[in-house]
């Protein structure tokens, strides 16, 4: 069985941020982990090269494959700043439809900068996602 690459790393979350070229998503990336780790009390943490992540979860799969994620985290990408969540937390689409300007995908959810949002209903999905993923796999 092949090891996963996303895993979490001694890697500074600091250092990676100070190496974001654009400056407001660098600025965007820097207030995320204040409120992530207000929200989930977690420390940031580097999960593989570009990955901050919060907390963690062993998960195992009726196929064998298993391993480790962050509960929550977030990657400052080339285009967007992808949110990693749950992909089915609760109100997911109420909350979604307040949430402000974004685009989705299975369990990311893209934004451009935090002024596009809804800051409290993010706080209110970081919660969501974390409470659905820790009933999931305690």
């Amino acid at each position: 069985m092949t090891q996963n690459k996303t895993t979490e790393n001694n890697l500074s979350v600091i250092d990676f941020l100070n190496k974001v070229e654009n400056e407001s998503k660098r600025i965007n990336c820097q207030k995320l982990v204040k409120i992530i780790t207000e929200i989930t009390g977690f420390e940031a943490k580097m999960w593989g090269p570009a990955i901050i992540g919060f907390g963690s979860y062993h998960y195992k799969y009726e196929s064998g494959r298993e391993g480790d994620a962050p509960l929550v985290g977030f990657s400052p990408r080339k285009n967007a700043i992808a949110l990693y969540f749950s992909s089915e937390f609760k109100d997911r689409e109420e909350l979604l439809s307040r949430f402000g300007k974004h685009e989705t995908a299975k369990a990311c959810i893209y934004i451009n900068q935090l002024n596009d949002i809804d800051i409290e209903v993010l706080k209110i999905m970081i919660t969501n996602s974390v409470e659905r993923i820790k009933s999931l796999y305690h």
